[in-house]
């Protein structure tokens, strides 16, 4: 089977080169890529000098040659793109989050339902080590059923680094609807839950007061007819941190529990991809910096065969519509 090409349009997220490198060595091949910002422009270049500088935006969404177009452009830009890109015939592939309201949401579901392309959302479990473990851990009832989920996804705030879009809530769409939705994704997915409701959600702003739009932290309570969540993300990470935050996921089982520190671990071991097990018998901890990543792969091979393997289209849109519902009812407690 030929080789899947694809192309990169909008980076202003640095997430782009994660995706396209992910693509890459999953055996798809770099076209062409289209933005506007001259130093994004410049940078990519750098980064993949054998891939053509497209004119326009068209070009790319008519080239028939293309079968994929992957993003990482301003968070309100992501989803009117991929309604583009799939009328065109092409399969979508955005980094998170792949919606700021709930309007576009319905928008994407529409579209994809008439054109049968992918619309694919880059979420944070799919490429960490310690995250993919832990799946395979409660595949096997290491620790039994599962009763919930509790994800802290903690940042730095970096304002120096932001752009001025990120401070704009018609642009960004707010902490919940960003950042929670890799947490929403995993709730869903560790609980194997195909339907579930938020029950509360609150956001505020506590320390950038110069940044009115700007959400610096955020929670919510969801549930599924089987289990329960809780979510708590921020901007609050404090300097002396040694990475950009402390992301944490714990994951509470009948017969266990799983505890994960993604960047981490406070406690001195090097690196990220920490992992506790606590079950009837022991505790056990796993460094997981060698688990292989299965998503790209499973992605390029879904793109080929039109399976589901990597993630069904209905789990993907579930996730952002459950983050996207946290923000829009989301009571403000502060700012």
């Amino acid at each position: 089977m030929a080789k899947i090409r694809f192309a990169a349009i909008g980076f202003n997220h640095g997430h782009i080169y994660g995706q396209v490198d992910l693509l890459r060595r999953s055996g798809a091949e770099l076209v062409s890529f289209y933005a506007i910002e001259p130093e994004l422009i410049e940078k990519f270049q750098k980064m993949y000098p054998d891939a053509k500088r497209a004119r326009s935006e068209n070009e790319i969404l008519e080239d028939r040659s293309i079968q994929l177009v992957t993003s990482a452009s301003i968070f309100s830009e992501r989803a009117p793109l991929g309604v583009r890109v799939m009328k065109h015939g092409k399969d979508f592939f955005v980094d998170k989050p792949g919606f700021t309201t709930l309007e576009q949401l319905a928008e994407v579901r529409k579209v994809q339902a008439e054109t049968k392309r992918k619309y694919s959302v880059f979420y944070g479990r799919l490429e960490n080590r310690a995250t993919i473990k832990a799946g395979e851990l409660v595949k096997a009832g290491a620790i039994g059923k599962i009763v919930q989920t509790l994800g802290l996804g903690p940042h730095k705030a970096s304002l120096e680094t932001r752009p001025p879009w990120f401070f704009k809530k018609a642009q960004y769409g707010g902490i919940l609807c960003d950042v929670a939705s890799h947490l929403t994704e995993q709730f869903l997915y560790f609980t194997r839950s195909t339907e579930a409701e938020i029950v509360s959600a609150q956001v505020g702003n506590f320390n950038h007061p110069q940044h009115a739009e700007m959400d610096d932290f955020g929670d919510c309570l969801l549930r599924s007819p089987s289990a329960t969540g809780y979510i708590r993300v921020d901007w609050l990470s404090p300097g002396g941190l040694n990475t950009w935050g402390d992301g944490r996921l714990v994951i509470l089982g009948t017969e266990g529990y799983i505890e994960i520190r993604k960047n981490c671990d406070i406690a001195g071991r090097f690196g990220g991809n920490h992992l506790f097990l606590v079950d009837q018998k022991k505790v056990e901890y796993m460094d997981c910096r060698d688990v292989e990543l299965p998503f790209g792969a499973a992605l390029v091979k879904d793109l080929e065969e039109r399976t589901e393997t990597a993630m069904t289209q209905a789990h993907t849109f579930l996730a952002s519509e459950l983050a996207l519902k946290a923000q829009a009812q989301a009571k403000r407690i502060a700012g």
